[in-house]
């Protein structure tokens, strides 16, 4: 096997040094209590990373308000007091077990599947999304159209994220990441079919990433420089696999300069492989183009679950960090076994994500 040591170097990004470059990547499990508590099992599982090795943790997407932000039904929260004490006992034991943990905090926007506190959905605009909702979700059919978000929703969304940082800073998390991908509302302004807005929040690709931009900026200052904020971008959505960038490198370029002096410590990339060409048959990939444009730290999302992919995109400088999804999931030590020259378990879905991606007693 060939040297793979870079992987297993520490890394800093911000004032928070990693063991190592290899990070469990945000998975959304439907575990959690009906009131979005966290449970003894989530304890469990995410403590099972932790002592498999892996420096950097990212929790699943976590809702943020008491409104619109909840996309399913048994989904963690972070909005009240109850909520960040339970959290607490899952830091402090990931913690124990020597790694660190990141919340990903998520605004589902109009692909909200189930909230307990409403089932109206707001969005960029009055557009129903592609797609059905994902039974391992427990959702069916099409998705309802969702109403167009005010100015001072607007607000409240923004607000919403604050809060939800500084409670998560506040119970010992190590950071926080903003979830600008994959469909969610953050992403849905950045995406010009789902976003037909006419005010600053719409229209050119520079209006389109403002509210990720004063997202990243309001959280900045109110956790303070030492707090780790990040952002997870993608060109893929849960209910729209095939959607690219339409104004490609020119889109990249102006989406993460912005983010880049947005005061975040890292841009995280998923894309279905994250070494592949983001736009055309040659060319980058959409991390080297978060890295050239962003100037700041990148992790790398995207099929790397074998070891010399994940090598290879971190000594070609285009990340300083991988995570892994459904590597992680069927390899909770996978840092430990690749550092033992172990074999790999496969990933297998049915065993793991059906009937439903909720937790299961064999993964903890």
């Amino acid at each position: 096997m060939t040297d793979i040591n870079k992987l297993f170097e520490t890394v800093t990004l911000g004032n928070t040094t990693l063991n190592n470059r290899v990070g469990v990547a945000p998975m959304t499990r439907i575990s959690a209590t009906s009131e979005g508590l966290v449970t003894d099992q989530m304890v469990s599982y995410y403590k099972s990373f932790a002592q498999g090795g892996f420096g950097l943790i990212i929790t699943e997407g976590t809702y943020i308000d008491d409104k619109y932000s909840q996309t399913y039904f048994d989904q963690g929260g972070i909005v009240f007091k109850e909520q960040a004490e339970a959290w607490k006992k899952l830091v402090d034991s990931v913690h124990q077990a020597g790694a660190k943990i990141f919340m990903q905090l998520q605004h589902s926007g109009s692909i909200s599947q189930g909230n307990r506190f409403t089932e109206e959905r707001i969005a960029p605009s009055a557009i129903q999304p592609k797609g059905e909702q994902l039974e391992m979700y427990i959702g069916k059919g099409p998705f309802p159209t969702p109403r167009e978000a005010t100015k001072e929703e607007i607000a409240e969304v923004i607000t919403g994220f604050v809060n939800a940082a500084k409670r998560a800073q506040s119970i010992g998390f190590d950071g926080i990441e903003i979830h600008g991908a994959n469909g969610y509302l953050l992403d849905q302004f950045l995406t010009e079919y789902t976003n037909q807005r006419t005010d600053e929040y719409g229209g050119s690709t520079e209006n389109r990433v403002r509210l990720l931009v004063e997202v990243s900026k309001a959280i900045r200052e109110a956790v303070g420089k030492d707090f780790i904020v990040g952002i997870r971008i993608s060109q893929a959505k849960v209910n729209d696999y095939a959607h690219k960038w339409a104004g490609k490198e020119q889109d990249a370029e102006i989406i993460f300069g912005q983010l880049g002096k947005a005061g975040l410590n890292y841009i995280h990339v998923t894309e279905y492989e994250a070494w592949q060409p983001a736009f055309d048959t040659s060319g980058a990939s959409l991390v080297s183009l978060a890295k050239k444009y962003g100037e700041i730290p990148v992790i790398a999302n995207g099929h790397l679950e074998n070891p010399e992919k994940a090598k290879e995109i971190i000594e070609n400088g285009e990340a300083d960090v991988i995570t892994l999804g459904k590597g992680a999931l069927a390899n909770h030590d996978w840092v430990n076994k690749v550092k033992n020259g172990e074999p790999l378990e496969a990933f297998k879905p049915e065993e793991v994500l059906s009937p439903n991606a909720k937790i299961k007693e064999m993964e903890v």
